[in-house]
């Protein structure tokens, strides 16, 4: 018979995320983050791939990242206000791990498992930091699926992709949270 571990089941039945653009100073010293990552990398990972990286943004990446944004923009045809929005992701940002999947070619693993497991990588690393005590919250946006974006801007190969990118610092203020599904109404038993 396994032990319950109560608190754990309490904080995911009542975690939730903090918008980024409420997230300031402070923020998670290098051991704190290298912390999180460990506890991000326990994760279901089928053939011990290590389908996933890290990448770690802090100023004056962060801007350097919101100009790149705002030069990409107009040039994919973007309209300004997403341009300006997708710029202020990262000029806001004190701390964001960028979470990087990274394929890997193998014919027991396929690659839906290796995004699945990078995906269960950016969830973890989020709860890890609400566990910590941090606010976080996990962002993309259309940079991240522009290649030129990720190839100047952030480093990565051809093949790489951005499973996440999770924002992670001190509340600034409150914010309301969000109706939650009602799990009845998404599930399916089926007994034969």
């Amino acid at each position: 018979m396994t032990t319950a571990n109560r608190e754990a089941l309490e904080f995911l039945l009542s975690r939730r995320s903090r918008p980024a653009r409420t997230l300031g100073l402070p923020i998670p010293t290098p051991e704190g983050v290298d912390q999180l990552l460990r506890a991000a990398t326990r994760v279901p990972d089928h053939g011990k791939l290590e389908p996933w990286r890290f990448i770690i943004l802090a100023r004056p990446a962060t801007d350097r990242l919101a100009r790149l944004v705002e030069q990409r923009g107009p040039a994919l045809g973007v309209e300004p206000e997403k341009v300006a929005k997708a710029a202020s992701q990262y000029s806001m940002a004190d701390l964001a791990v960028v979470v990087v999947q990274v394929p890997r070619p193998t014919e027991k693993v396929p690659l839906i498992e290796q995004t699945y497991s990078a995906g269960a990588v950016c969830l973890s690393l989020l709860n890890a930091a609400l566990a910590q005590g941090w606010g976080a919250n996990w962002l993309s946006g259309w940079p991240t699926y522009d290649q030129v974006f990720r190839r100047e801007g952030l480093g990565l190969a051809d093949s790489e992709t951005v499973a996440g990118i999770i924002h992670i610092g001190t509340p600034q203020m409150d914010s309301p949270d969000r109706p939650r599904p009602d799990p009845g109404k998404l599930t399916t038993w089926l007994s034969e």
